[in-house]
């Protein structure tokens, strides 16, 4: 089951911004294209996705029309407050994407397009399962302007992929790369580790697989057990060992090195690129807090300090958009501790880091005492900024806590 929505303030039928709100044209703006369908459920994974037996009385082939309603609805919103602007990027995530045909999600980008405009070298990104890509698949991808396809490679061991409920073939995900090289996409491979039973031998493995395959760009996430999910159930029964974090502990120092030595460069917690042009720009501009507008059922939007979210299910989702309603079910606008707070959350994922001088006394006073303890890169601190080192990313948590405690 996928996780709650937020709990926030209703949201008005016809999507009004607060009539306030002050949005600073010259700040970027993304659009997050949401597609919650999935052949299969993973074990570990909690997102907003459904198989064809849990639409109950949505209908995929009807998707594409039904998300564009809601672009029209986001137009008109956006038009009444002043605030068009193109798109600096956009990202077609899931669920699994590619599951829809590449000329449906090639009419959403082309409406994205017409109704906001993309800006001159705008990075496009489709998420893909690896069984789902095929040379036509990504040369029509490409030619609808798509410039980026991330894969869901997640393991190179089997026994691993089997683990997290991952039913693509592993060696398909070579020939997923390969065809996405031929279309002219940027590529990029997606990792988990920490799964039950994974070794660090394992790791390795995965990690000399996904670099050998020679992409622009490698995420590797940690296996983190949602409340709710097949895998939180088995290891509440005792049927599989939970993750052990020393282990992932050792296994993103593995990660970070031998990405480092193959030429990837660390700019995220769990991202590295092979050079700043190849970095993700679209998740960047989550970390830095700019705006963003998500459509599909439970996507989340933030413009101007404003966020809201979409109702979860595919079929209340086409009811409200189909009725000419808004989608979103509610929102929420913090104050500005919160704001400062998530700022800090945020930021201290980045290679970017936080300005020091924004921080409080308190906070100021807890870098000294972070850069004693080698938590983060005294030069840089000097520069005034906050970077953290590896030991302080895999402690970041307590970092964060010490910054806005």
């Amino acid at each position: 089951m996928a996780s709650a929505l937020p709990i926030g303030e209703p949201a008005p039928a016809d999507g009004s911004l607060p009539a306030d709100l002050t949005i600073d044209p010259a700040v970027d703006f993304g659009v997050y294209l949401h597609v919650p369908f999935c052949r299969v459920r993973c074990g570990y994974c909690d997102f907003n996705t459904y198989t064809s037996s849990e639409l109950e009385g949505a209908r995929q082939d009807q998707y594409a029309d039904t998300l564009l309603r809601e672009v029209a609805l986001a137009r008109g919103v956006l038009a009444d407050v002043g605030a068009l602007r193109p798109a600096t990027t956009v990202f077609f995530g899931g669920g699994t994407p590619t599951l829809l045909p590449a000329g449906d999600l090639g009419r959403m980008l082309a409406g994205i397009q017409s109704t906001f405009g993309l800006v001159p070298g705008a990075e496009v990104t489709v998420e893909a399962n690896p069984d789902t890509v095929t040379d036509a698949v990504a040369a029509e991808l490409a030619a609808s302007g798509v410039t980026r396809l991330s894969i869901g490679m997640q393991s190179a061991v089997p026994r691993v992929l089997a683990a997290l409920d991952r039913t693509h073939d592993p060696d398909n995900v070579a020939t997923a790369v390969a065809s996405a090289r031929r279309a002219g996409l940027d590529v990029s491979v997606d990792l988990i580790y920490g799964a039950p039973g994974e070794t660090l031998d394992d790791w390795r493995q995965s990690l000399q697989t996904a670099v050998a395959l020679e992409p622009d760009h490698i995420s590797a996430y940690a296996l983190i057990i949602e409340e709710g999910t097949k895998l939180h159930r088995q290891i509440r029964r005792g049927e599989v060992p939970a993750p052990d974090d020393d282990l992932q502990a050792d296994m993103y120092e593995l990660a970070d090195g031998t990405l480092a030595a193959a030429g990837f460069h660390w700019y995220e917690v769990s991202n590295w690129a092979r050079g700043d042009h190849h970095r993700s720009r679209h998740n960047l501009a989550y970390w830095r807090g700019t705006d963003w507008w998500g459509f599909g059922p439970g996507a989340h939007s933030h413009v101007a300090g404003l966020r809201w979210w979409n109702v979860k299910h595919p079929a209340a989702y086409a009811q409200r958009v189909g009725s000419g309603q808004s989608p979103a079910a509610g929102r929420e606008r913090p104050d500005a501790a919160s704001r400062e707070l998530e700022d800090v959350l945020l930021r201290s994922r980045i290679r970017d880091g936080i300005e020091i001088a924004g921080l409080s006394d308190d906070g100021r006073a807890t870098v000294a005492g972070l850069i004693a303890d080698g938590l983060v890169e005294g030069a840089a601190a000097l520069r005034g900024r906050i970077v953290l080192t590896l030991r302080g990313r895999l402690l970041a948590d307590a970092v964060v806590r010490a910054l806005t405690s």
